[in-house]
């Protein structure tokens, strides 16, 4: 059974800190509704007490912060086997919550070890303070299934450098701790054999009157002590000029080729990411194109109310049902996608995914006035 453990830990002088455990092993922690909904009552809770001064989100078992959404029960819903509004109850609130996460005054503590994919990136991505481990793998790999990079990606990856918001996007490359470091994705890289004793940190801290402050203390001496990585060993960044030459096209046609062209440099890695993008759902790119140059002109919520149209038009047209049958239901890793090339899709289907299918107000319009 999924669920998430919801924690008070008392502190010095009446203080708490807030703890959310994901506890969803089995599916590598992915989130589901019945998940969403407590983490956004508690942090809502917990931002309205002021004796509450952090709040820490980790995950049981050691593969995995949160691999993503609940995919397969979406899939479930389009094809008909439960009910069809899952999708828009879904994606609304897992928007809500990402989005609400970024906003709180509370410093957020998100402890990242293992596996952080997909709306699990967009989780880490709202904390104030997002640590790395030795064994994070990151990748928002939808261009592989037919979706796109959300919960707040729009806003937060066209904040990164050009070249490697392209790159990380339309490759879903797989980056490592160092990497993740090297982007700007995190803040602290730290041994995950330290976790117990930042939480002790935490909790036996005395000098709670800037509470980020405090949390920036203890977790820099916890990287002091045992880093898990070496900026200077990151690929992205022994890549980066490589990456910068190959992502400068003007438009999708030149950067697709540009990146795809990465096979050919001798580096596994980078050969790796760009056969993703070559398998890739060609609708998608254009989908991540259209993020990258528009998103760093939209305020946070106005991104991630433009990525709710966008993903219930993703669960209208083909290609994304496709794209998660081929991977995570008959598992043949063979998507017959609608369009065979990014040349090949018309600009109407990829303009149709911007087009609200709701009527009366938008369900996220009430986004930072709670």
């Amino acid at each position: 059974m999924s669920r998430i453990h919801e924690n008070e830990v008392q502190l010095n002088d009446d203080r708490i800190l807030g703890r959310l455990t994901l506890d969803n092993p089995k599916a590598l922690n992915a989130v589901r509704l019945d998940m969403i909904e407590p983490m956004l009552s508690a942090i809502h809770a917990w931002e309205a007490r002021p004796e509450v001064v952090a709040i820490l989100i980790d995950a049981e078992g050691d593969k995995a912060f949160c691999a993503g959404g609940d995919i397969v029960n979406l899939y479930r819903s389009i094809i008909g086997e439960i009910e069809a509004d899952y999708p828009q109850r879904f994606f609304t609130e897992e928007y809500r919550l990402c989005h609400d996460l970024h906003r709180l005054a509370t410093p957020v503590v998100a402890w990242g070890h293992g596996i952080v994919m997909g709306g699990g990136c967009g989780l880490f991505a709202g904390a104030s303070h997002r640590v790395v481990t030795e064994t994070t793998r990151l990748a928002m790999p939808e261009i592989k299934i037919g979706l796109f990079p959300d919960c707040g990606a729009t806003w937060f990856f066209s904040r990164l450098p050009h070249y490697l918001a392209r790159f990380i996007s339309l490759t879903g490359a797989t980056l490592d701790s160092a990497d993740v470091l090297f982007a700007g994705l995190a803040e602290h890289g730290i041994a995950h054999r330290e976790k117990q004793a930042v939480i002790t940190a935490l909790e036996t801290a005395q000098d709670w009157d800037q509470p980020h402050r405090t949390v920036d203390r203890i977790l820099a001496a916890a990287e002091q002590r045992s880093p898990a990585a070496d900026t200077a060993d990151s690929r992205l960044m022994a890549a980066a000029p490589t990456i910068r030459e190959a992502a400068r096209g003007s438009d999708l046609g030149d950067i697709v080729a540009g990146l795809t062209a990465l096979a050919e440099t001798g580096d596994d890695w980078l050969a790796e990411s760009a056969g993703s993008l070559a398998a890739g759902c060609p609708t998608t790119a254009h989908l991540i194109h259209d993020q990258l140059e528009t998103g760093r002109y939209l305020s946070l919520a106005q991104a991630v109310q433009r990525e709710l149209a966008m993903a219930l038009a993703c669960c209208r047209h083909a290609d994304f049902a496709e794209g998660v049958r081929a991977l995570l239901v008959d598992k043949d890793k063979t998507p017959v996608w609608q369009y065979d090339s990014v040349a090949a899709v018309p600009g109407q289907h990829v303009a149709d995914h911007f087009v609200p299918d709701w009527s009366g107000a938008h369900p996220l319009a009430d986004l930072g006035q709670r």
